[in-house]
C-alpha cells in the first residue's frame, strides 16, 4: 500500500481521490461508516458561515475550492451515475450589524452582493418571517446535497481501486526511526510508506502518542430537516448564526447548535424546541408541515478556526489534514489537493505555511 488515509468523510475522501488519480495505491480507513460524521450532518453550503469573519488562511481554500466544484460535480456525476445535486441558491444574510464587514471582505475578494430595502426582500423571499430594513444578498452562493456527494465520491474511489476498509479503528500509527512503516487497526496491521490523518475530531486522540500538538475539539451541531415542498424556499436564509437551506426535492434543514460536549452526539429536545422556532420565525409556512429528522454531528473545531494541513518535519511519511470545523465541505477540494501537493512532493497550490501546527 502507498497511502493509508485515516478517516472516510469528505477530506479522506478527496484526498484519496487525487492520490489515485496521481496513481498511488490508497487505503482509506473509517473505524464506523465511511462519510457518516460531520461531512453527512453538516448542510453542504459552498462558503464559510459569515466568511468575511475568517482569516485569509481559511479564505484561499475556499475560493480555490469554490472555483472548482462545479467541474468536480460533473466528473462525479458523469463516472457514477450519482448526482451531488449542486445548485446556486444564492444567500440572502439578514444580519444588519454585518453589513460593513462584508461589504469589505466582498471588494477584497470579488464576490457578487446587493444590498435590498424590505421591499426588494420581500419580493425576492416572499415566505420570510423576519424583514430587517436592509438585507445582504449573494446571489452567485451554492450548495450541494453532501450525503449526495459522499455516495458519489465514494463509489468514484471504489472505481478508481481505492480501498475502503469500514468499522476498522486505527489503535496506533507504526513508527521505525522516525519514519511512518504503517498503522495498527483493530483488524490488523497494514504497511505503508505514508499515512495521512483525516480523522476530524479525532485527530488529537490519533496523534496522542507523536510530538505534535494537534487541538482540534469536537463541537456539536444539533439539525432539523423538514419535509416541505419544492420552491417553498428558493434561497438560503443565514441570520443569528442559524441557517435555513432548502433542498430541490422541497425538504428544508434548520442548523445548526454549536455545543462544546465532547463526544457525545445524542440530540436534545431542547435544541429541537429552539431550531423549531427558528425555523418558524424564519419561515413560518414551516409551522405547516412535519419535522422529518433531526440530528447531530461532531465538528472538528481548532482555536482560530484554521485547519491543519502539512508534512510533519519529524515523522517521516506522516501528514495531516484536519481541523476544518464548519467548513469542510468548501474547503475540502482546495485542502486534498494541497495535502496530495505534499505528499507527491509537488509545487503546492497555496503556500503549506498557512496550515502548520504550532510546534511544526
Amino acid at each position: 500500500m502507498d497511502c493509508i488515509i485515516i478517516g472516510g468523510g469528505i477530506m479522506g475522501l478527496l484526498t484519496a481521490r487525487e492520490l489515485a488519480q496521481a496513481g498511488m495505491k490508497v487505503c482509506v480507513l473509517d473505524q464506523a461508516a465511511v462519510g457518516r460524521e460531520s461531512s453527512w450532518a453538516g448542510g453542504g453550503i459552498l462558503s464559510p458561515l459569515y466568511p468575511w469573519r475568517y482569516a485569509e488562511p481559511v479564505q484561499l481554500l475556499a475560493k480555490w475550492g469554490q472555483q472548482r466544484y462545479p467541474g468536480l460535480v460533473d466528473e462525479l456525476l458523469n463516472d457514477t451515475g450519482i448526482d451531488p445535486q449542486r445548485q446556486v441558491s444564492g444567500l440572502l444574510v439578514l444580519d444588519t450589524a454585518e453589513h460593513p464587514a462584508a461589504q469589505n471582505w466582498a471588494a477584497n475578494y470579488p464576490t457578487r452582493l446587493a444590498l435590498l430595502d424590505k421591499a426588494q426582500l420581500s419580493s425576492l423571499a416572499p415566505e420570510l418571517g423576519v424583514l430587517p430594513e436592509q438585507a445582504m444578498w449573494f446571489p452567485e452562493l451554492a450548495q450541494v446535497r453532501n450525503p449526495c456527494l459522499l455516495k458519489s465520491l465514494t463509489k468514484d474511489l471504489l472505481q478508481r481501486g481505492v480501498e475502503i476498509r469500514e468499522q476498522t479503528q486505527v489503535e496506533s500509527l507504526l513508527i521505525y526511526k522516525g519514519e511512518i512503516t504503517g498503522v495498527q487497526t483493530s483488524a490488523g496491521k497494514i504497511d505503508a510508506q505514508k499515512v495521512v490523518a483525516c480523522s476530524g475530531a479525532w485527530t488529537q486522540n490519533l496523534l496522542q502518542d507523536t510530538d505534535l500538538k494537534v487541538e482540534v475539539q469536537p463541537v456539536k451541531g444539533q439539525m432539523l430537516m423538514y419535509k416541505a415542498v419544492p420552491e417553498l424556499l428558493s434561497q438560503i436564509i443565514l441570520h443569528e448564526d442559524r441557517y435555513v437551506i432548502p433542498r430541490k426535492d422541497g425538504r428544508i434543514l434548520i442548523g445548526s447548535t454549536l455545543e462544546h460536549t465532547g463526544f457525545d452526539k445524542s440530540t436534545s429536545q431542547s435544541a429541537n424546541d429552539d431550531l423549531r422556532q427558528v425555523a418558524t420565525r424564519f419561515i413560518p409556512a414551516l409551522a405547516n408541515y412535519p419535522v422529518e429528522r433531526h440530528w447531530a454531528g461532531l465538528r472538528p473545531g481548532t482555536a482560530d478556526g484554521i485547519p491543519y494541513i502539512y508534512a510533519d518535519e519529524n515523522i517521516t511519511g506522516l501528514y495531516v489534514n484536519s481541523g476544518h470545523f464548519r467548513n469542510g465541505v468548501v474547503l475540502g477540494p482546495a485542502s486534498a489537493r494541497l495535502t496530495a501537493d505534499l505528499v507527491l512532493e509537488r509545487e503546492p497550490i497555496i503556500d503549506p505555511a498557512l496550515y502548520r501546527a504550532s510546534n511544526v
